[in-house]
This record gives C-alpha cells, structure tokens and sequence, in this order.
C-alpha cells in the first residue's frame, strides 16, 4: 500500500478551490479607425459567482456580485468597451519556500 501524500492531498485541495483569475481589458478608439487598448483590473471569481478586483494599478478593489459587472464598472465611460480575459486555471500548484526576512 502506497503512504498518503500529504502534500499531494493539499494541492489537489488548492486546485479543487482556487478562484478563476481573469483580467479587464479595456479598448478605446484613439482616432478613428485605431483602437488602443490595457489592462484595468485583475480579478478573482469565486464558486458562488462573485468577484473580487483590484485594479490594475493596485489602488482601488471592488467586491462585485458577478465578474461581468466589472465589464460594466471599466466600460461605462462612453468610447470605451470593457472585457473579460479569462486565464486557464492551473495544473501543477506548487509549494514555494518563503523568502527569510
């Protein structure tokens, strides 16, 4: 009989719950005809469909009721048209030892 992996049981734990990351991208027209476009916001959706996003440049978060309402939140300026980039979730977590302060 093969000893319990403890550590195999925790990663398998952390991909069984990890929120999905996804990011706000925003496109805006900077003449006619050429689109421009960053990153707002990066954001975590959870099982429960809510969302939690800081913004791109770390100083505001907003604690959403769905990831789609950030595209509304980004994209409510007129001329700028919001989306969500959904990233893959992750296949191989791993333990990083922490940094000795």
């Amino acid at each position: 009989m093969a000893a319990f992996d403890f550590d195999q049981e925790l990663r398998d734990l952390a991909l069984d719950q990890a929120p999905r990351v996804f990011a706000v991208a925003v496109q805006y027209e900077v003449e006619p005809g050429t689109l421009d476009g960053e990153i707002a916001a990066w954001g975590l959706a959870y099982d429960d469909g809510s969302a939690h996003v800081v913004t791109a440049n770390g100083r505001h978060q907003l604690t959403l009721t769905s990831p789609e309402r950030a595209t509304w939140w980004f994209g409510r300026e007129k001329g700028i048209t919001a989306r969500i980039v959904w990233f893959a979730a992750s296949s191989a977590p791993a333990f990083e030892r922490a940094e000795a302060a």
